[in-house]
């Protein structure tokens, strides 16, 4: 088999959208040609471990580890956190708001450790691969971003060994969502603007997961920029059949951070409940994974904090399970200024279990036109309480009826298989030339 060598932080135990991009293509390689070799930290610092991922490691991929520096322990004493403690998704965010400190260990962030605070890692695994390289050839490099320390390794082993590389950002650089939060100096944003340059313009080939987000790569480096969205895996819904809830209840997965709480849909889930007692009844509202504290106080404000069950960590499976036996799948985006880009991961699950989606957002973004294409739900915008009411309303009568369903269409183009075909038709392009 070709191989190609896969450098990514995020890696089981690791958990979160960001391990399942690779993770699922390094499965289907192999039924293509290629075989992945996995070069991740041997001790980082994740928001979420998930244990139960580690069984989804393809018993013949080949797992490389080097250890890593990360200045988080530096980041807990400053401001007062335990050593234990995990960063969640969306922290910096949240950190930019706070205290002094908070605010200084996010002005160190965005100015002294560029790209990110991985950069620690780059120049020895520079130092690593290239030795490993020697006796170990492979065919092609990909990195895998965020975080954006990962595509500064391949850049480096380009430059000195030649070997064809793809970069893949799951999300932006400079265009993402916290960026402007990350109180920048005026060289600290060009030092990241021309990193994210050479990047784009070295790289043989750049991949990204939504067609808002390459364009705007392609406002940087005029170059064609192929979109390979994130997906699905049927053989994660292999749970056979299962009841759906009584309740009419509105389900999220994930990470569910401050920049996405939907404060017009509390309002009006929220003003429904005091006028109509059989919504307040009927309605649950379900969280699985790191939901931030300012969604319980949103529902706090507007009655609704005996509506909500939160279940905390659920392994991947679980969650799923979770979406398959709920009413309503709840898709919240980033308000920022990113956002007609965003397609979360979860997006194409909530489509494989076949329920219904609210999604509140852009409704010209790419996440609505993935959902209306399917037929798979309805869109409000972030402020559209009249839109929100419309479809809470639809929604809550087909409940009521016993016909609200969800049977989306032409849906089988994100499935990982398929999308791992189109990733080693590129590979096979780049080797032949």
């Amino acid at each position: 088999m070709k191989k190609a060598l896969i450098i990514t932080y995020y890696w089981p135990p690791s958990g979160g959208g960001g391990v399942m991009r690779w993770l699922k293509f390094s499965k289907y390689l192999p039924l293509y040609g290629w075989q992945p070799v996995i070069f991740t930290p041997e001790n980082p610092d994740p928001s979420i471990t998930d244990e139960s991922l580690t069984r989804e490691i393809p018993g013949n991929t080949v797992v490389i580890k080097l250890p890593i520096w990360e200045p988080y322990d530096i980041y807990r004493k400053l401001t007062g956190k335990k050593k234990e403690e995990k960063f969640k998704a969306g922290y910096i965010s949240e950190a930019s708001s706070r205290g002094w400190k908070d605010k200084l260990s996010v002005f160190i962030r965005g100015n002294l450790m560029i790209p990110d605070p991985r950069k620690f890692w780059v120049n020895p695994s520079v130092k690593y691969l290239k030795n490993y390289l020697k006796e170990n050839p492979v065919d092609v490099i990909i990195t895998t971003g965020p975080p954006h320390s990962m595509h500064l390794i391949g850049l480096k082993l380009k430059r000195s060994l030649n070997i064809p590389w793809i970069a893949d950002f799951r999300d932006p650089w400079t265009n993402i969502d916290f960026y402007h939060r990350l109180r920048l100096t005026r060289w600290a944003d060009r030092k990241h603007k021309a990193l994210e340059k050479k990047v784009l313009q070295e790289a043989n080939e750049v991949i990204t997961v939504s067609w808002s987000w390459a364009k705007d790569f392609q406002q940087i480096v005029p170059r064609e920029i192929v979109v390979i969205t994130n997906g699905y895996d049927p053989d994660d819904f292999d749970f056979g059949p299962l009841e759906t809830d009584n309740h009419f209840s509105l389900t999220h997965i994930g990470s569910f951070n401050k920049d996405r709480n939907p404060e017009a849909l509390w309002a009006v889930l929220g003003q429904k409940a005091k006028t109509d007692p059989l919504f307040k009844e009927k309605l649950k509202l379900r969280f699985a994974g790191q939901t931030d504290q300012s969604i319980f106080r949103s529902l706090k404000i507007n009655g609704l904090e005996q509506n909500a069950e939160d279940f905390g960590f659920m392994d991947h499976k679980k969650s799923l399970a979770l979406l398959k036996q709920s009413q309503v799948l709840l898709l919240p985006l980033n308000d920022s200024p990113n956002v007609s880009g965003i397609i979360p991961g979860k997006l194409f699950e909530y489509l494989a279990v076949e329920r219904p989606i609210l999604l509140i957002g852009p409704e010209d973004g790419d996440s609505a036109k993935i959902i209306r294409q399917a037929n798979a739900g309805v869109v409000a915008g972030f402020q559209d309480n009249a839109e929100i009411e419309r479809n809470v309303d639809t929604l809550f009568n087909q409940y009521m009826k016993g016909k609200l369903a969800g049977i989306p269409s032409g849906i089988t183009e994100f499935s990982r298989k398929g999308l791992t075909e189109r990733i080693a038709i590129l590979l096979n392009k780049m080797v032949k030339q």
